[in-house]
Parts: C-alpha cells; sequence; structure tokens
C-alpha cells in the first residue's frame, strides 16, 4: 500500500514492485486493493469522528504531554470527474481536499522575544519578490496556476535560490506529526480534526498553536474546535508577507525604492507585533489611491491595497509574533505546505481524474503513510472485514 501511494501512480508503483520486491502484480488490480484499504481507513476515521462527538472517543497517546503543539490547516485540489458516467472523463473539474498537519514540538518558553529581527531573506528584495509571488501563486484557483509570459519573474543569478547554511536549529523542532486528508464537506472535517487533537492528547501541551493563512473557513474551524482547548490562532506570516509586498508595490510603484522602503517597514512593523502602525499606514494609502471599481483586475493597484488592509484588519488579532516566539510556538504553516506537496504529487497530474469515492480512498493512504505514529502499522493489526487482500494466486514472484 505505501508505493501505491508514493508512486506517481499505479502503474509506477507495480513496475517498482516488480523490480524491487519482484512481485507481480497489475496496475488495476493495485488500484483495487488501495482503493478497498482506502476505504476502510476513511470508514475507522469516520467512526472516530463520530464517537468524539458522542465524547466517547478514547485517547491512545502513551507519551507524556508535549512541550508545544501545533495544528495546521490548509486546501488543496485535485481533478475529479462526473461520478456513474462510464469510462473516460466526463465533466473534469477540480475538486477541494482538505489537508491538517497536527504536531508536537520540542520547544521551550522564553522571557524576552528570542529572534526580534526578521530573517534577513524577508528583507532581500529578491527573496521577498519569490516568496510574494509563491504565495500568491498558491491562493489562486489550481487551473490558473501556471505562469503567465506577461508576469514579471524575480530575477535569478547569484542572488536568487541560495542554500541554507547547515548549522545549529533554532527554535521548535519536530517531534511527530500526523495528517489528515479529506474531501468531506467543511463541518465534517472540523469534526475529524477535533477528533484527531484528542486522540493525540495535544491540548495537554504546555503551548499549543493553530497556524494558518486568512481564509475565513481556517478560523471558522478555530472558533468551534480549539478556542475552548486553549489553542492560540496564529496568522501564518508568508501569507501576510505576500500582502505586504504586494500593498507596497501598488502604493509605491512596482520596483520602485519607495516600495521596498514601505515593505521593510510594514514587515518590520509585522514582525514586532506592531498591527495598529501598519494597519494604519496601508488605510492611508488605500484611501490615497482610491477605492476599487467593480470588476477591476486583480492586478490593480486600488484592488491590491484595499485587499491588504481588509487581510490585516480582519486578522489583527492574530499578529501578536513577538508573544507566539516567546512562548515558543512557530509563525509559519510551512508543514502543512510541505504536507499538500507531497499529496499533489500523487493526486495531480496531466491525465488523473478522480472519482471522488477513489480520490478519498487514496489520500487516506497516502495521509497514513505521510503520518509518523505507526497509524499504518496500527491499521493492519485492526479487525478487517476480508481475510485476504486478494485472492489466491493473484500475487506471484516475478520472473
Amino acid at each position: 500500500m505505501r508505493q501505491a501511494a508514493k508512486a506517481p501512480s499505479f502503474k509506477d508503483a507495480s513496475d517498482d514492485l516488480r523490480e524491487l520486491a519482484r512481485l507481480a502484480i497489475s496496475p488495476s488490480h493495485l488500484q483495487r486493493v488501495a482503493g478497498r484499504v482506502g476505504a476502510e481507513w476513511a470508514a475507522a476515521r469516520d467512526a472516530d469522528g463520530a464517537a468524539f462527538r458522542k465524547d466517547e472517543l478514547p485517547a491512545d497517546y502513551a507519551q507524556a504531554a508535549a512541550q508545544a503543539a501545533t495544528v495546521m490547516v490548509d486546501g488543496g485540489r485535485y481533478q475529479g470527474r462526473a461520478e456513474e458516467a462510464g469510462q473516460g472523463v466526463t465533466d473534469p473539474g477540480w475538486r477541494e481536499v482538505k489537508v491538517a498537519c497536527c504536531q508536537t514540538l520540542a520547544s521551550r518558553a522564553h522571557a524576552v522575544d528570542p529572534q526580534p529581527e526578521p530573517p534577513k531573506k524577508f528583507l532581500d528584495p529578491i527573496e521577498a519578490a519569490r516568496l510574494a509571488a509563491e504565495m500568491k501563486s498558491r491562493a489562486r484557483p489550481a487551473s490558473t496556476r501556471a505562469r503567465k509570459p506577461t508576469e514579471a519573474t524575480p530575477p535569478e543569478g547569484p542572488r536568487g535560490r541560495r542554500r541554507r547554511k547547515k548549522g545549529k536549529r533554532s527554535g521548535p523542532r519536530k517531534l511527530v506529526r500526523t495528517v489528515l486528508a479529506s474531501t468531506a464537506n467543511s463541518e465534517a472535517f472540523g469534526w475529524q480534526v477535533a477528533a484527531e487533537v484528542q486522540r493525540r492528547g495535544l491540548e495537554r501541551a504546555r503551548s499549543k498553536g493553530y497556524i494558518c493563512d486568512g481564509q475565513r473557513y481556517n478560523w471558522s474551524l478555530y472558533e468551534l474546535h480549539l478556542v475552548a482547548l486553549g489553542f492560540i490562532g496564529i496568522l501564518d506570516f508568508l501569507h501576510l508577507l505576500a500582502y505586504l509586498y504586494g500593498a507596497a508595490q501598488a502604493a509605491g510603484g512596482k520596483g520602485t525604492a519607495r516600495a521596498q522602503v514601505a515593505y521593510e517597514r510594514w514587515l518590520r512593523w509585522s514582525w514586532s507585533g506592531r498591527v495598529k502602525e501598519v494597519l494604519a499606514e496601508l488605510r492611508a494609502a488605500s484611501r490615497e489611491r482610491g477605492a476599487p471599481p467593480a470588476g477591476c483586475p486583480e492586478e490593480d493597484p486600488r484592488r491590491v491595497l484595499a485587499e491588504a488592509v481588509g487581510y490585516v484588519g480582519n486578522n489583527r488579532t492574530r499578529m501578536d509574533y513577538p508573544r507566539y516566539r516567546r512562548l515558543g510556538l512557530p509563525i509559519s504553516s510551512a508543514p502543512v505546505e510541505s504536507t499538500i506537496k507531497q499529496l499533489n504529487r500523487r493526486m495531480k497530474g496531466t491525465e488523473k481524474f478522480w472519482l471522488q469515492g477513489g480520490a478519498e480512498a487514496l489520500l487516506q493512504v497516502r495521509a497514513a503513510y505521510l503520518s509518523e505514529d505507526g497509524r499504518a502499522e496500527r491499521y493492519w493489526q485492526r479487525p478487517r472485514p476480508y481475510a485476504r487482500a486478494v485472492g489466491r494466486g493473484r500475487l506471484r514472484q516475478a520472473t
């Protein structure tokens, strides 16, 4: 199952098993087995959610409470097709996947801010442009994410991507990650996340953070399920950086020194928790440009500034970054972004159009093997409705 969920396709998984394990199993049969196992795992997940709602879900953690814990939520997409339309691709379209990354961390609290200055790459013009472009691309609908020829590309060269210097790590260190991925609706996914938090005992951690971008649904889930457990809401700093960068370019002129000065000032203020000052200057810049007219393009400076004002204004209570660093909590949702990339490598492709049941099943298998708490092994130990995964004679040594 691990290879079926990790390889780019069932055919590749079949070829890998033939070459590496000398096991001959056809792509179609591997797909059927993965679908059945994934459906069983989805049913077990849903049973946990139902038990949680009845206050009957036992916690299965064995370790002492972690120093810190985080829950990070984001969304991905896959290409779906019409149900019960026979073979071939009918009514293709992008469907949503909801993903949660739950982590325990080795961390410690600090009397003072352990990192009062922002990372140099956040202030570097080339790196800032690259980060802002990357975050903006992720926010677009999947079908429009390809870069258009007319878009500005951050300059390459010796100041482009740099190798990360090896050295002593600072800040929180990940201990155990578990992954939830679901095609369910928002309400059902919220209960799945809440059940996972209780099952792992994350609410027992000394410091607890819920980190994500400013999408309204993310914070509805937080307010419904995690506020009462003591989780602190934290706006992902990289998404904020993208809004500040775009607003500075809109206010000062694209690529100008004035824009860079404004961006650096707003970013430093945000890093220091000086949200009121950031919001005041954004509002002043927006008033100077004027209100965006209806139907204006997303690149219109008036719209960019208005959206930045709304984003910072709506999330200003989640931007006390010095406090979060003192508590030993991360301020970036990069782990869930990385998790979505790992899911996408399996789920996305020009020739991949999934039925919802097949997508849900494979997401469960992939998420189980991305999790680091041994859940895949535990699933295999559960009583299962079938005695055998395949019929007799279906598996044979490859010649």
